[in-house]
């Protein structure tokens, strides 16, 4: 018991100040890629407000039984102005309904998003920018959170934590510095980096399970990242291949320095991170365990039984990682299938390409994570 107690105990002031030094890094960064930050503006005066239907003017709508019944149509309404300095006013507003714009025409009672474009001469106009979702966003994210925190307890409460931590981390300094010209690969390698420390110190504080773990996941996405940059090199394809690089290059063309070349790779490395993760923790964790149960054992055996245990875990997690990567393009892969494209035609494209590097790279960085945190958990285990 002494032992077990040995393996897991934390240092809360080493964690404390690791986690501290993280965070006074981060806030550096976020303050210097959201200085200066120019505001832009779609029109002069253009604003997005909320609203409530109070009338239905016109509705010619209509169900399409070519796009699977789907509404046509325009209508025009009556709406109460919900926020802003012109709250409770009531305005006039267009909403094009479509397969591409709303799931359905609107009703009276209706919360909606409104756009208001204000013109030079004193004309304005109001469009139905789409359905008000925020608060039932709010309402899926808190059943998320409500059900992590019950199944997980503690762990799943900081689980949240570090969640949040890393859309904080990857909207407010990821995404703000690649608009100040930033490297993306380097950047997103080390926002990455940091993530990792502080959550693993944030689920188990600092202790030697944590330092394998944390070792484990850089050096996973450091391999990622390295055979990203040689499969896109070998295939001929780069982030200006990508969806949406186009756009990407008119914002590059307007003064926005983002570099984009390297995303494809950042994608990979932001991509690794989780599986990476669970892979490090997870052996990390058995080694920790094992080495508690029996202290007699030397570091020759705990490789052999960090490897066993890896070797179990790489089949089902690449599986995960390259089905989600690929879940999330099923639409694309429908199209490309509807194309009817020779096997010279797909074997060549650069979606395929793209979509290789994308998920190679990250299963890759998932596998090599294994004899990497048995390799140093061993090490660190197997010393007296």
């Amino acid at each position: 018991m002494l032992q077990k107690h040995k393996q897991h105990t934390a240092h809360p002031l080493i964690s404390a100040g690791i986690l501290l030094v993280i965070i006074g890094i981060l806030l550096g960064l976020f303050l210097y890629a959201n200085s200066e930050k120019e505001e832009t503006l779609t029109d002069e005066g253009s604003v997005f407000r909320r609203a409530r239907v109070t009338q239905i003017l016109t509705d010619s709508c209509e169900q399409d039984p070519r796009a699977q019944n789907a509404y046509r149509g325009e209508q025009k309404l009556l709406v109460e102005l919900r926020e802003g300095p012109d709250k409770g006013q009531t305005l006039l507003a267009d909403n094009a309904v479509g397969i591409h714009t709303d799931f359905a025409p609107v009703k009276v009672g209706q919360k909606l998003i409104l756009h208001i474009s204000t013109y030079s001469d004193g004309s304005s106009m109001a469009t139905v920018y789409g359905p008000d979702r925020q608060q039932m966003i709010c309402v899926i994210l808190g059943l998320f959170i409500l059900v992590t925190v019950l199944v997980g307890g503690k762990v799943g409460a900081k689980s949240i934590i570090g969640l949040i931590l890393t859309v904080l981390v990857l909207l407010g300094v990821f995404f703000p510095l690649l608009a100040k010209g930033w490297a993306s690969v380097p950047t997103a390698l080390l926002l990455c980096s940091l993530i990792a420390v502080a959550c693993f110190i944030i689920l188990g504080g600092c202790n030697k399970k944590t330092l394998c773990a944390c070792a484990g996941t850089i050096a996973g996405m450091v391999l990622a990242m390295a055979f990203g940059l040689l499969a896109q090199r070998l295939l001929l394809v780069d982030g200006y291949q990508a969806e949406y690089a186009d756009a990407l290059q008119n914002e590059r063309m307007t003064g926005t320095p983002f570099e984009i070349r390297g995303l494809l790779v950042a994608g990979v490395i932001i991509s690794s991170l989780g599986a990476v993760m669970d892979v490090a923790m997870s052996i990390a964790s058995a080694l920790s365990e094992l080495k508690a149960v029996d202290p007699q054992l030397k570091t020759g055996a705990l490789w052999h039984s960090g490897m066993n245990i890896g070797r179990d875990m790489v089949g089902t997690m690449t599986n995960t990682l390259i089905l989600a990567i690929l879940g999330s393009s099923v639409i694309l892969l429908l199209y490309i299938f509807s194309m009817n494209l020779s096997g010279n035609q797909f074997l060549s494209s650069s979606f395929l390409a793209i979509e290789v590097v994308s998920s190679v790279a990250s299963a890759i960085g998932v596998i090599l994570a294994v004899p990497l945190t048995t390799l140093c958990a061993s090490l660190l285990y197997g010393k007296k």
